[in-house]
């Protein structure tokens, strides 16, 4: 199956889904993080929509935590950058629907949660479509070294998921029922 006839057919099962509540149980994922001494000083998260998980109460606990925490925003040429935020920052609607932030300090995170459509076993991310993950990853990890964090319910799971040279393998998977690594 195409990675377009996948990502509608996990889409609508998501819409279908909504109800569904998931909770990051963010002091696990904070231990987590602490236990196997990863760095995260700098976060980067995203803001839902499309029924997404809701990563906005991981990112309220980080920052309570004194974590730097930043949203992606796309910019010119369809590049996609981190910009610090707190939630009373303004956010603006970009021309995909996205919430993202106005104003702020570009941040290169030290994690990244990735919303995602789907995922396998072997990491890797069915995303949109629009690749601004991947290009950022390209661009960035080339400099810094980033632990990809994708979030996801475990029924977004497919046997294997169509890749190419451009997509970026996650290194943690999130699920409502384990962590995948």
């Amino acid at each position: 199956m195409s990675k377009s006839k996948l990502r509608s057919k996990i889409l609508n099962l998501r819409k279908k889904n909504s109800y569904k509540k998931f909770s990051l149980y963010p002091d696990r994922i904070y231990r987590f993080l602490k236990k196997n001494k990863f760095n995260f000083k700098n976060v980067g998260g995203y803001y839902p929509c499309n029924h997404e998980i809701d990563d906005l109460g991981m990112l309220n606990f980080l920052r309570n935590k004194r974590v730097n925490i930043s949203l992606p925003a796309i910019r010119e040429n369809n590049q996609m950058d981190f910009f610090e935020w707190t939630n009373k920052d303004p956010l603006k609607i970009n021309k995909y629907g996205i919430a993202e932030p106005t104003l702020g300090k570009k941040i290169y995170p030290d994690v990244i949660f990735v919303p995602l459509v789907a995922y396998d076993d072997d990491l890797n991310r069915l995303g949109y479509g629009g690749g601004f993950y991947d290009r950022y990853l390209e661009k960035t990890t080339k400099f810094k070294k980033i632990l990809k964090i994708g979030l996801g319910f475990s029924y977004q799971k497919l046997k294997k998921i169509p890749i190419n040279n451009f997509d970026k393998k996650l290194d943690l998977i999130m699920t409502e029922k384990k962590i995948i690594q």
